[in-house]
């Protein structure tokens, strides 16, 4: 029966409705080597969290041997996130002033919290798998399993790559040929030594749009993100002032940034999810502007009541809207702006304050006309 449990896992996989699953040996994979470098070049910006180290000080996402010896092998599952929306490259010209929430970020319920549901319901039917025929796990006796989203100790995308989920893209994506790379990935973890298959190969070839498309240029060569120009980043993890060269770049964008997976040709054909907890909320694709800088806390709570947006809190997101605002190029935002210069949150004052500059030099230096 345990020949052929590669394929019950990814039965499991389906019935708790993962688009994708492979299994992977853990192994030290030669991408965990650019890790640490990574992180002593300061790429990751203030995420503090990803220089977690072990007892032997090496960091724990990429010494998944000896933070978890127990674990032979690495399930890796994929859920497809993308919906029917118009992506951040293609939107009309009434939505440009009006703020870019990235993708991932408009369903009803945390990602987290919905990948993890379903793993942990593949490890309920793989257990019950191994019990009901009385299986021992070689050297550990009992079946041992944990399942993670985003918090283990290990890289998803180097284990998601040689399961044979996809490829690392250069924008350091999971690419898959027929779902393109709007993709939430969780793994399990298990004590279970079991047959892997085969790593993707890599189909970007000389394909460099990712790169080019960036407005910040954070991706600084293929495969190698300098967290701290990401628009990701900058929206979401950085706390405080934004590098004021930088701003500009930001564009309209106040949560996120989807633009190096929306120029990518693998998702021109990526179809929309199954999944109903991935559909876009109401509000939350192109929001406006001026109701986000101007939210108030109650507001906040109520409405990214189990979104990932509250993760770049409520100053930030406000910070972010201003920026936008200032970047918008629309006149109109000016008497909010002029207001938000005297706001109690000195962060959003500053920010206010630069973008009332840019819109009013804006107005003092208009765009010549061709006519």
């Amino acid at each position: 029966m345990f020949s052929d449990l590669p394929t019950r896992i990814k039965e499991c996989a389906r019935n708790a409705g993962f688009d994708l699953c492979g299994i992977v040996p853990v192994r030290d994979f030669a991408e965990l080597h650019i890790f640490p470098d990574w992180i002593a070049d300061g790429k990751h910006g203030e995420m503090k969290y990803m220089e977690a180290r072990d007892e032997a000080g090496e960091l724990k996402r990429a010494a998944l041997a000896r933070v978890a010896p127990w674990a032979r092998s690495v399930i890796v599952c994929a859920i497809n996130y993308n919906t029917a929306h118009p992506y951040s490259t293609q939107v009309q010209k009434e939505h440009e002033n009006r703020g870019w929430i990235s993708r991932y970020a408009w369903s009803h319920e945390d990602y987290h919290d919905a990948v993890l549901r379903r793993l942990r319901q593949v490890e309920g039917e793989l257990q019950g798998l191994v019990d009901t025929t009385g299986y021992r796990v070689p050297g550990t006796g009992n079946l041992q399993l944990r399942s993670y989203v985003d918090t283990g100790p290990l890289i998803e995308r180097v284990y998601a790559k040689y399961a044979g989920i996809g490829w690392i893209g250069k924008n350091t994506c999971i690419i898959n040929q027929q779902l393109g790379s709007w993709l939430f990935l969780g793994v399990i973890l298990t004590s279970l030594e079991l047959t892997p298959g085969l790593p993707s190969p890599d189909r970007c070839g000389t394909c460099t749009r990712c790169i080019t498309a960036c407005p910040t240029q954070a991706i600084v060569a293929p495969g190698d993100l300098d967290a701290r120009l990401c628009i990701s980043y900058l929206t979401i993890e950085k706390r405080g002032e934004i590098p004021h060269e930088l701003r500009p770049g930001m564009g309209r964008h106040v949560f996120g940034c989807d633009i190096c997976q929306d120029v990518c040709p693998w998702n021109r054909k990526s179809p929309a999810t199954s999944a109903t907890e991935f559909e876009a909320r109401e509000g939350l694709v192109n929001p406006a502007l001026d109701w986000l800088a101007e939210m108030q806390p109650e507001e906040f709570r109520a409405v990214f009541r189990g979104s990932p947006v509250r993760r770049a809190k409520l100053s930030g997101l406000r910070r972010n809207a201003v920026i936008a605002m200032g970047n918008s190029g629309d006149r109109k935002f000016v008497p909010t702006l002029k207001r938000l210069c005297e706001d109690s949150d000195p962060v959003v004052a500053e920010h206010a304050r630069w973008a009332v500059a840019i819109l009013e030099q804006s107005i003092q230096s208009p765009v010549p006309s061709n006519q």
